[in-house]
């Protein structure tokens, strides 16, 4: 019984849960990434929200834990806190583990970053992602300095896509300065196979195809340590 309270409350509080597999195919982290990603600031009690200062530990965790073999990330978010959502894509991209990705309703904004930062990609056919510019909320000081540092962190952005994916920085830049598709804002957005198509994510396919290619790794993994040892 106090099992399955801690894996209610592991759910509840960081939104992952081990899987448990057949032990010869390896352990599974399961990490959902939802709704918006919280900063510094919290987010109205309204609010589906992700909190980097639960995940940031628990990706440490996972990659000094001897128990755990692979990483499967569930994704669909609306985006969020830049640079909470950098360093959670940051803290993915450098696990020494197999890491698969697998956007599902939607992976807006910085929640790009957050799907590309496993080492392969997966999008359902009805999944979205939007790119579009970097955006700031509250009071805005009109100089030449505030610009200058909104377009290095959008730099910062289109440079992680670029070198998590096969789409290019400058191809990258033109979709999200593209004024013919959303209705707000000027941006692209890209359902499963157009991501795929340009590069953003690796494959379009649903959770089997996920748990598979991640299983994939795991062996792959393993029968590349005994060949070391």
């Amino acid at each position: 019984m106090g099992n399955e309270a801690d894996k209610q409350e592991q759910i509840k509080e960081t939104g992952s849960l081990d899987l448990k597999g057949d032990q010869g195919r390896g352990r599974i982290r399961l990490l959902t990434i939802i709704g918006e990603i919280e900063g510094h600031e919290t987010l109205s009690g309204n609010t589906k929200a992700t909190k980097y200062e639960h995940l940031l530990p628990m990706l440490a965790e996972l990659e000094d834990s001897d128990e755990i073999d692979g990483l499967l990330i569930l994704l669909n978010t609306l985006g969020g806190d830049i640079e909470a959502g950098l360093s959670i894509a940051e803290m993915i991209a450098s696990l020494t583990k197999p890491t698969v990705s697998l956007v599902l309703g939607g992976s807006h904004s910085i929640g790009g970053p957050l799907a590309v930062a496993a080492r392969y990609s997966f999008i359902v056919p009805s999944g979205t992602m939007i790119i579009h510019p970097v955006r700031s909320n509250g009071m805005f000081i009109g100089v030449t300095q505030s610009l200058r540092n909104m377009i290095r962190t959008q730099d910062r952005i289109t440079r992680f896509l670029a070198e998590h994916s096969r789409i290019s920085q400058s191809r990258i830049e033109e979709l999200m300065l593209n004024p013919t598709e959303l209705v707000k804002d000027v941006g692209t957005l890209l359902e499963g196979r157009d991501a795929v198509r340009e590069g953003l994510i690796d494959e379009v396919g649903g959770l089997g195809d996920a748990l598979h290619k991640l299983h994939e790794m795991i062996r792959e993994e393993r029968e590349k340590k005994c060949k070391n040892m």
